[in-house]
């Protein structure tokens, strides 16, 4: 009788490892799987800003782009609603995040015209977005992370929802949101960051609660708890975000630079609305181009 228990006993935790092995094999494939799928490498081997490619293996600061395409599905192409700098300066144990507003009128690179920063995407795609926000920074951009809004909300979705900190209460496409810490589904998380006509902010206001919610998935990203929740992530982004980084570029990344995220500074840029042929733009100071400008290139440990 105590070895028919034993003999059952193996063969029962034999099923279990081979379930669990199965298993992690599954997730493993699921992640290498979609981390080809959203694997867009740009035609560069670095930023031509930089003398040398960044060492993140040695920790060194490096830069990322963020961009939100207003576009629905698997669609990633057509404008900027949103262009987030993120400077991480891991010696420091800091993160800078800059919004550019999307109004704002800089020359676009490989256009040679004076436009709005976010129509440099729908012109060139986001090699022109890269060359034209390093132009108009000065500053190297190293990787890039692009999603459209759907696929925004989903990855909203399937971490849970984020918690934010809402200046004032306010109303945006059939939503309420109160004053105070918020927590937000992806529906929501959506609205949220798109509302600007009664901020007295304007742009200002949205770029501020872009930035919020972009923070608010750092940090949850990085405390995920449950593996079974992987798998709904990765469906959440695989159709619906691109970047140059490859997989093994997101282990060291995270691996190397995850502290940072304890300290998250927002940084913003202004500017005057003006018109120019009847279409509105947001014109920003050389000084004040100048003064983020600085900032960021020695959060990257830049010479001056």
């Amino acid at each position: 009788m105590k070895k028919k228990i034993l003999v059952t006993l193996a063969i029962f935790l034999g099923v279990v490892l081979f379930s669990v092995a199965a298993y992690g094999f599954y997730l493993y494939k699921a992640v290498t799987d979609t981390a080809t799928v959203i694997h867009e490498p740009l035609e560069r081997e670095q930023s031509s800003k930089r003398a040398e490619k960044v060492d993140v293996e040695r920790q060194e600061p490096l830069s990322f782009l963020i961009t939100g395409i207003d576009a629905r599905g698997d669609n990633l192409s057509g404008r900027t609603d949103a262009v987030i700098v993120m400077t991480v300066n891991p010696n420091e144990e800091s993160v800078k995040m800059l919004s550019i507003p999307r109004d704002t009128r800089t020359e676009i690179v490989g256009r040679g015209i004076q436009d709005k920063i976010n129509h440099a995407h729908a012109f060139g795609g986001m090699t022109m977005t890269i060359n034209t926000v390093e132009q108009f920074l000065d500053i190297p951009i190293d990787h890039y992370v692009s999603i459209n809004m759907a696929g925004f909300k989903s990855l909203v979705d399937a971490m849970g929802g984020v918690t934010v900190n809402n200046d004032f209460a306010f109303n945006q496409s059939g939503h309420s949101f109160a004053a105070g810490e918020i927590f937000l589904n992806g529906d929501e998380a959506l609205a949220y960051t798109r509302m600007r006509k009664n901020d007295p902010r304007g742009d200002f206001g949205r770029n501020d609660r872009q930035r919020q919610v972009v923070e608010a998935v750092i940090h949850d990203a990085a405390q995920l708890g449950s593996i079974t929740r992987v798998g709904s992530i990765l469906d959440a982004v695989g159709g619906s975000v691109r970047t140059d980084l490859s997989l093994d570029d997101m282990w060291t990344i995270q691996s190397k630079y995850r502290d940072a995220r304890h300290t998250i500074q927002q940084m913003e840029i202004t500017g005057d609305g003006t018109r120019i042929n009847g279409v509105y733009y947001l014109q920003v100071p050389d000084d004040e181009v100048s003064r983020v400008s600085s900032e960021l290139r020695d959060h990257l440990e830049l010479d001056s």
